[in-house]
């Protein structure tokens, strides 16, 4: 059962990785890796960047910078669609980096920016420290975080998913979906972000759970400060659903590969999240909430491509702009459809304050 569980993991993975790559496994365009084959350019002269300079989209050069591989069926591989829709739609070549380590962030922002990157992006608030560190030096270049939280510089300017509506979603349906009304929740670093959404989750879970007659509902939450570690993800879940949780939760990249790996040897159901993880397996995974993080990276390089996104400023993006999206398989019940549903028009509408739930 392992064995054929490993094989139907590694084909879904391959699979993602060739429709998100489009067949070019390697990049979107120019060179990647540690992108030592090019001598640094010594200045930062690319023109007025913080409004597009005037440059068109094929002249523009951007690189993305991931915490992991972009076959990991979650984050990177959400964050990297944005590589390919933004070299298809708008004629970009726009580049990537894969699996940068956190003693190399520094480093990675600072090569690019000696070599005259109009754009460096980085997919996570990980990157923002070093973002904002490095900013300073390269006042022509805009650094651009996915998650990131500090804008304190003419060429800072995050870019924030409000994943916590993701997360309501996904938690909408679990609480539809429980039958013991127990939650297990795994999340890969507890920074603000992750607790934030963690925290829209299980209360909103339980308190479905609860409308629905389970009077001691509960939800178990921990964090792996991993985000790769698949061996680690299985046992957590797995411990979570030997203490009754009927219904896992995890956002932690290739970790939620072992998440799933767990709830399919234990018989427990999962809500996908941050890509389309019923694909894994539809019988475990019966919903999941999408990330259109593609339609997100375009309207970013286009407005900017038009002189209408600068630094100093958070962007806020979510639901209304249609980043996040429900899927459903046949196993998901008709209740849990209808009211995550209900709950997307309402969140388009404006009519749920999710903030209050914060911790």
């Amino acid at each position: 059962m392992k064995k054929v569980l490993a094989l139907i993991l590694t084909a879904v993975m391959v699979m993602g990785l060739l429709a998100a790559c489009g067949g070019n496994s390697k990049n979107g365009g120019g060179d990647s890796g540690n992108s030592g084959n090019a001598a640094p350019s010594g200045d930062n002269q690319a023109g007025d960047t913080q409004s597009g300079g005037g440059k068109s989209a094929a002249d523009v050069k951007i690189v993305l910078l991931l915490p992991g591989e972009i076959n990991d069926q979650g984050w990177n591989a959400s964050n990297y669609a944005g590589v390919v829709a933004c070299n298809e739609q708008l004629g970009t070549s726009m580049e990537y980096v894969e699996a940068v380590q956190e003693a190399d962030f520094e480093s990675t922002f600072r090569e690019y920016a000696e070599r005259g990157y109009d754009i460096i992006m980085a997919a996570g608030s990980q990157f923002d420290e070093a973002a904002s560190t490095v900013a300073a030096s390269y006042p022509n270049t805009l650094f651009m975080v996915v998650n990131g939280s500090n804008f304190d510089g003419d060429n800072l300017c995050p870019l924030f998913p409000k994943e916590y509506e993701a997360s309501y979603l996904a938690a909408v349906i679990a609480g539809h979906l429980t039958e013991t009304g127990k939650f297990g929740m795994i999340g890969g670093d507890p920074n603000q972000a992750m607790k934030d959404l963690m925290a829209v989750y299980g209360k909103t879970a339980v308190e479905i759970a609860k409308e629905r007659g389970i009077a001691d509902a509960s939800y178990n939450l921990a964090y792996s400060n991993s985000w790769s570690d698949i061996a680690l993800g299985k046992q957590m879940s797995e411990s979570m659903i030997d203490e009754g949780a009927d219904v896992m939760f995890v956002y932690a990249n290739e970790l939620g590969l072992g998440v799933i790996s767990g709830a399919q040897e234990k018989g427990a159901k999962v809500v996908g999240y941050s890509s389309d993880q019923t694909q894994i397996d539809p019988d475990t995974v019966v919903a999941s909430i999408d990330f259109d993080y593609a339609a997100m990276y375009v309207w970013a390089i286009s407005s900017w491509l038009h002189t209408k996104l600068t630094g100093h400023q958070i962007v806020e993006v979510g639901v209304a702009e249609d980043i996040y999206f429900p899927v459903y398989t046949d196993n998901c019940p008709e209740e849990a459809k209808t009211a995550c549903n209900e709950a997307v028009i309402a969140l388009r509408e404006g009519s749920v304050d999710l903030k209050a739930l914060f911790d």
